[in-house]
């Protein structure tokens, strides 16, 4: 997927135009247009910009990983530890199958209107479950 497409789809999860969201970052519209066409790249600085706006690493937002997550800095890590949470406690691996652990990365691939999709159906699977 094109960075490009990824910074539209960004968007267009938040429910914003690109008016709404050029008037949060201060840019320009027909720069940002031209962003999210394709027409000129992105500059490191606003890739920064956006990736913090929309809370994403930059490697997500530049199309070379489906990872959505922010990477934990060293500095959180530790304050964790200090505090007692192991890295482990935040995603017990070994209380999943490989099918569930499966599920949770395509689940974490989605955009945000797809995981609500998702959790919509889930709810209606259960529901209806019990029928």
């Amino acid at each position: 997927m094109e960075h490009y497409q990824r910074i539209k789809d960004l968007r267009e999860d938040r429910d914003l135009t690109q008016e709404e969201l050029c008037q949060k970052l201060f840019i320009n519209k027909s720069t940002y247009t031209y962003y999210e066409y394709g027409k000129h790249s992105v500059p490191l600085d606003f890739a920064v910009t956006l990736a913090d706006f929309y809370e994403v690493n930059l490697d997500y937002l530049a199309g070379r990983s489906n990872i959505k997550e922010k990477f934990v800095s060293d500095r959180v890590r530790q304050q964790r530890l200090k505090n007692g949470i192991s890295e482990k406690e935040e995603f017990p691996t070994d209380l999943f199958t490989y099918d569930e652990l499966h599920l949770i990365e395509q689940y974490r691939n989605l955009t945000e209107r797809g995981k609500g999709r998702v959790e919509q159906l889930v709810e209606m699977l259960l529901e209806n479950q019990d029928k």
